[in-house]
């Protein structure tokens, strides 16, 4: 294997390049820096993987997430490549075996974090090893301008240090103009070649429907959409909500969310992905490495906290050129109360300070000190004894980590999860001998929804708290139930592990961020307001409003998105929407959804003319809320 396709042939089993995934790769074998701008779904990875395997030496991937790292390693191994990740998972001894196997055993691609690197025992590591390359996932979170910056990308640079004749390539879907000179200045890669493919996709439509009926109108477009979808919700009690409204509706859809263990993930993914339930409803916890050719439609039932995340989101649909569709179903209720959560969870430099505080109490931390251990901790317990909102603590904790002061690393345990494996006869039975059990049983069955078809991630410390008895007795009641085969139960003592990455200092070590803080709220809004802007802009054409975002500037209207059929439909003569909506009631009485369903004008149009016909009296309405004509 000699060439670039006959790489991409053996591993890949593509037959071809996708444009410019040639190019850029013919580029860094011959050793040049490349920033790599591609959209969701341009296939970025590909752009390194295939040259590393063609260079001599180990390709160094940095990417910000566990899970994502975990997604692409898993990948390569499948492809028989292979591939080692350091994550915090790794004992020293672990990490030493991992880099004699990279050294001596034919590895080809070590993923780390950025935080990572930081050890000094593992850049020592590095820089005894021979590196061809080194690829930089989600370059934007270099710049402060990025949509999800992260100061801990800022120390990349000395990657360079360690290695200094290894090429670097920085990889990104979505980054401003001012992103590009950032990721260029930070890097030190300034005489870098850009390669950028357009955001222009002319088989997706965007589409934002204001409309106060959510499901009504979800309904409307599901009928008319044989493939798979993607839906985008709030949060993991709405993905339940709307899941359960599909499935009593005869949709075939399924759920995901963050929450969930990973047995009901890839279960929710296999049956989306074989088509067994094409429609999947999720928070954007669903993203990393979704790559399903046949989504025909990705809507948004929430406002996404950036277009950045917008674009992103939308491009999981029409992968395989067909026409596809983005739609946003949104109302001013829905605006407001985005705009007030943003507010009310955003927290101060002093709810951070007082977080902090309590993190340091809570295990015992003296001012100087900077223990070395892990540490068991679960957010709901740590919010109940402080008495701290949950969201607003777990924004705090995540800026913590951004900032590297701690780490919390969310996937290094399990949770605790329980399914009823009793049919609902059999467990009330069993509750009318044993009333002791009574009040837990019955707490759980209000507290966790389809817990009697599949595994659900319980909290027992909250479950103690509700009923008013110790975790102790609650974890001791589960195991037993657990031995009696009334449910399976898994106990996991801690959600996650938390470290101090920095010496207990108090306010001076929230005073050093506080600039940092300041600037990545401000700019977390200022992103959330122009999603808001783009929502409500009636005026301009969809693709030319995203395309301008990212510094590209076209003329032409798309002719498709809601506002392009809007001044179109506002063409029509009134007078034959009237005699439309006039010959269908002429043959049954019809509700305004029916209507809008059989006549392809938007809601807006329809209304006004059924308003027209109803003070024309020329149309009456039923007591089933229908409409029908005037005899």
């Amino acid at each position: 294997m000699n060439t670039p396709l006959e790489i991409l042939k053996t591993h890949w089993n593509y037959n071809q390049f996708r444009a410019p995934q040639e190019e850029i790769i013919n580029a860094i074998i011959r050793s040049e820096d490349c920033i790599v701008l591609l959209p969701t779904g341009g296939g970025k990875s590909i752009c390194y993987q295939v040259p590393a395997l063609l260079l001599e030496g180990v390709c160094i991937v940095i990417s910000p997430l566990i899970a994502l790292i975990k997604d692409q390693v898993n990948s390569l191994l499948e492809k028989n490549i292979k591939a080692i990740a350091l994550t915090s998972q790794l004992n020293q001894e672990e990490i030493i075996i991992a880099f004699d196997n990279l050294q001596f055993g034919g590895f080809k691609f070590l993923y780390l974090s950025p935080e990572k690197l930081q050890s000094k025992f593992i850049q020592d590591k590095i820089r005894q090893l021979k590196v061809s390359l080194i690829a930089i996932d989600e370059a934007h979170c270099i710049s402060e301008w990025g949509h999800d910056f992260r100061p801990s990308y800022l120390k990349l640079p000395v990657l360079k240090e360690l290695q200094p004749n290894a090429n670097i390539v920085a990889l990104t879907a979505t980054a401003t103009e001012r992103v590009i000179v950032d990721i260029r200045e930070n890097l030190k890669i300034e005489d870098a070649t850009l390669f950028k493919k357009s955001f222009q996709r002319n088989n997706l439509t965007y589409q934002v429907i204001f409309t106060e009926n959510f499901y009504g109108k979800l309904i409307q477009i599901l009928q008319k959409i044989n493939d798979s979808v993607i839906i985008y919700t709030n949060n993991r009690k709405q993905t339940k909500e709307v899941n359960h409204f599909l499935n009593k509706n005869n949709f075939k859809s399924t759920f995901y969310h963050g929450g969930l263990s990973i047995n009901d993930k890839n279960e929710a993914y296999n049956y989306w992905i074989t088509d067994e339930k094409p429609i999947m409803v999720a928070t954007n916890a669903f993203g990393m490495g979704i790559d399903k050719s046949n989504v025909r439609a990705v809507i948004h039932l929430n406002i996404p906290n950036s277009l950045e995340n917008y674009i992103q989101e939308a491009g999981r649909a029409g992968r395989d050129g067909k026409e596809s569709f983005s739609l946003i179903l949104i109302n001013e209720a829905t605006i407001y109360d985005t705009q007030e959560r943003f507010k009310t969870t955003t927290p101060s430099l002093k709810f951070i300070k007082k977080v902090y505080s309590n993190l340091n109490q809570f295990y015992k931390v003296t001012l100087g000190e900077q223990p070395l251990e892990l540490f068991n901790f679960s957010l709901q317990e740590f919010c109940a004894i402080y008495k701290l909102n949950i969201l607003k603590t777990y924004n705090c904790i995540k800026i913590l980590e951004r900032e590297n002061i701690i780490l919390l690393d969310e996937n290094y345990t399990k949770k605790s999860v329980l399914k009823f494996i009793v049919s609902n006869r059999n467990l009330f039975n069993y509750l009318e001998n044993n009333p002791s059990k009574n009040n837990l049983i019955k707490l759980i069955l209000r507290s966790y929804g389809g817990i009697f078809e599949h595994f659900t991630i319980i909290d027992e410390h909250k479950l103690s708290k509700k009923i008013g008895i110790e975790k102790s007795e609650v974890i001791s009641t589960l195991k037993n139930l657990n031995d009696l085969g009334i449910v399976n139960y898994t106990f996991e003592n801690s959600n996650s592990k938390l470290s101090f990455l920095v010496i207990r200092e108090d306010d001076y070590t929230i005073n050093s961020i506080s600039k940092n803080v300041e600037t990545q709220h401000q700019l977390k809004y200022e992103k959330l307001m122009a999603t808001i802007s783009f929502i409500r802009n009636k005026t301009a054409c969809r693709n030319i409003q995203l395309l301008s975002y990212f510094n590209e500037y076209i003329t032409e209207n798309c002719g498709k998105c809601d506002v392009c059929k809007s001044k179109n439909k506002s063409s029509e003569s009134t007078p034959q929407i009237l005699n439309q909506i006039l010959m269908l009631l002429a043959e049954q009485h019809l509700s305004s959804q029916e209507l809008s369903v059989l006549l392809k004008y938007n809601e807006k149009q329809l209304l006004n003319s059924i308003k027209i016909l109803l003070e024309k009296n020329k149309i009456a309405i039923t007591s089933q809320n229908k409409f029908k004509l005037r005899l």
